[in-house]
């Protein structure tokens, strides 16, 4: 079995790309990828800037049940 991977940029071109596929018969699945929320990915850009500016904590494994009891 062989994987195509298609990129339609808007509704119709979904519709368009389905039709064809059922006219050929042959089976294909439809999947939506949302994009991440754009608040975690800020958060996220935010941990990687503190990270390179020395803005982080380092834990021993040896000292992380320390760390969990305190949640």
């Amino acid at each position: 079995m062989t994987t195509i991977t298609v990129h339609p940029q808007d509704a119709s071109q979904i519709e368009a790309v389905k039709t064809i596929m059922k006219a050929l018969n042959i089976k294909f699945e439809v999947s939506i990828v949302k994009p991440y929320n754009p608040e975690f990915v800020a958060k996220i850009k935010r941990s990687e800037k503190d990270f390179k500016n020395g803005k982080f904590t380092s834990v021993k494994v040896e000292d992380l049940s320390k760390y969990i009891d305190d949640l």
